[in-house]
This record gives structure tokens, C-alpha cells and sequence, in this order.
């Protein structure tokens, strides 16, 4: 059967993308484990998705030039990804804050017990520079989304604890937007006692399940 040349084209970019997703990775310092860099996959994506686009646009001249930009601009926003996850990792080494790589998502897991007082929605000013420091380097990062959500644990009244969820995650996207984050790049949700992490039968389950996550995710 006569393959087209445009699909012959899409085929070798396939081909060649999950060679890069294979052939290039790192080793995670923090968990040791190997890992494909953001850069990588960013590269890759761009490849196959301006492939496709050039593909159909403009044949198989068009695959190749579309991959080659895709590849150029998924690249430079991978790496970019890579650049924020390492300094918000050294920014907050020690602040009892979690820095977590979810896909092409960074997540900022903050405990409720230390960024607030028991039942309050002020954050305590300890950890103002805490939140200085992740405004800081998202401000520099701008290129992506920031959602923040609070939780809470399963004791007391669910639309107490929805509202005290709100909140929450308002205070702590009100904080970065006073400190230069685009307030356009804030989306501040509450889950309430939805979505627990840990199981809520124990005192330590309950700590965790009672949190702050700050999502920052590729526009």
C-alpha cells in the first residue's frame, strides 16, 4: 500500500520523538530514580504537535517545518518548567512545605497547621516569607496558571468547613497577588473535606488531609 508522503513524515517525527522521550533522561536528586526532563518532553510534544499541524497545512514540507518549530518552543517552555521546579525546591527546602512534580503540573502542598491558626483563614505571619519566596519565583515563572485549593479534614460541619476551605486558598492567592503575582494567573477553589490525602480516623491523617496546595500548571 502507497503511504502518503505527509503521513511518512508524521511517522519519522513519531518515530524520532519517542527516541527523545526514551534516550533522554536524568536522575531525580531527590528520589533517585531516573526521570525525562520537562525540557524532553517539552520537545517532543512541540515536535509532534507542530508536525501535525504543518501536516495538515502544508503537506510533508509543512510536517517538517511545523515540527522543527514545535519542537524549538515546546523545548524552551519545558525547560523553563525544569528551571522553576529546581528553585522553588531550593527556595523551600525546610519550610515544611512540599514541592511535588503531578505531569506537567508543579504542587506546592502547604500544612493548614502551619500556614494558619486553628479555625482561621489569616495566615500566620511566620510564614510570610515562606510565601514571599514562592511569589518570587512565580512571578519570574509567568508562563503558567496558578490554582490554589484549600482542604480540610472530616471533623465538624461540611459547609463550615467548605467555607473555611474558600477561605483559605482566597488568603493565600490574595497574598501572592499583593506580592506581584498577576492576579489574572490566580484561580483560588475550595474542596472542603473532599478529596482527603489520609485517612481522617487518625490525628496525623487529619493533619495532612488539612492543607493548602498551590498548582502551577502550563498555560
Amino acid at each position: 500500500m502507497q503511504v502518503a508522503p505527509g503521513k511518512k513524515v508524521l511517522c519519522a517525527s513519531l518515530c524520532v520523538s519517542m527516541a527523545l522521550l526514551t534516550g533522554c533522561s536524568t536522575v531525580n536528586p531527590y528520589t533517585g530514580q531516573s526521570q525525562t526532563s520537562d525540557a524532553t518532553i517539552g520537545t517532543t510534544m512541540g515536535a509532534l504537535g507542530g508536525a501535525a499541524l504543518g501536516a495538515f497545512a502544508g503537506g510533508g514540507r509543512g510536517a517538517l517545518i511545523g515540527g522543527a518549530v514545535g519542537a524549538v518552543t515546546g523545548g524552551l517552555i519545558g525547560n523553563s518548567f525544569d528551571k522553576e521546579n529546581a528553585e522553588l525546591r531550593q527556595q523551600l527546602v525546610g519550610t515544611g512545605v512540599q514541592v511535588q512534580k503531578n505531569g506537567n503540573d508543579i504542587q506546592l502542598i502547604m500544612a493548614s497547621d502551619v500556614t494558619f491558626a486553628t479555625g482561621q483563614a489569616s495566615i500566620r505571619q511566620d510564614f510570610y516569607p515562606v510565601l514571599e519566596s514562592v511569589a518570587t519565583v512565580i512571578r519570574k515563572y509567568n508562563k503558567n496558571n496558578v490554582i490554589v485549593t484549600g482542604f480540610t479534614d472530616s471533623v465538624g460541619n461540611a459547609a463550615y468547613n467548605q467555607g473555611l476551605s474558600e477561605r483559605r486558598a482566597q488568603s493565600v492567592g490574595d497574598y501572592l497577588s499583593a506580592h506581584g503575582v498577576n492576579p489574572n494567573r490566580i484561580f483560588a477553589e475550595g474542596r472542603g473535606k473532599r478529596d482527603p490525602i489520609a485517612s481522617n480516623a487518625t490525628a496525623a491523617g487529619r493533619a495532612m488531609n488539612r492543607r493548602v496546595v498551590v498548582t502551577l500548571r502550563p498555560m
